[in-house]
């Protein structure tokens, strides 16, 4: 079926279950990023935490690590941290996190049967200002 140019594929049980599966792997690994999540830890410390995770720990591999739309660079991360003002998709750097700030971070893994498991969860790191909690 086509709505407005795109393709709807409807799944059956097992995709249904391939998805439900793909996004607890991706939810298990915000579960275990939260304890690393503080003042001065970097968001590329907690990148390299994930990465571990999914690949040694889980099974599947991250669905950003080079992902590469036509004419741009790979992503060189394997989640997107999202700091304070940035909307999102926001790159793994050096920064140390401090306390007041806010934090988005965002995990797609891709299962060994190719399903996609896409989640978030904003993290605030120590006291953060009620503008910021809004």
């Amino acid at each position: 079926r086509r709505v407005h140019g795109m393709s709807i594929t409807y799944k059956d049980a097992a995709g249904i279950e391939g998805m439900r599966v793909a996004c607890k792997l991706a939810s298990e690994v915000l579960d275990y990023l939260t304890p690393f999540v503080k003042a001065g830890v970097t968001t590329r410390e907690i990148d390299r935490l994930a990465n571990d995770y999914m690949v040694n720990v889980q099974g599947p591999v991250s669905a950003t690590l080079g992902y590469q739309p036509p004419g741009s660079p790979p992503y060189p991360a394997s989640l997107c941290t999202s700091l304070n003002h940035v909307v999102c998709h926001g790159i793994p750097n050096d920064k140390p996190l401090k306390k007041g700030d806010i934090m988005n971070i965002d995990v797609t893994v891709i299962t060994k049967e190719g399903w996609f498991g896409d989640n978030s969860r904003m993290y605030m790191i120590g006291d953060v200002s009620i503008a910021a909690k809004r």
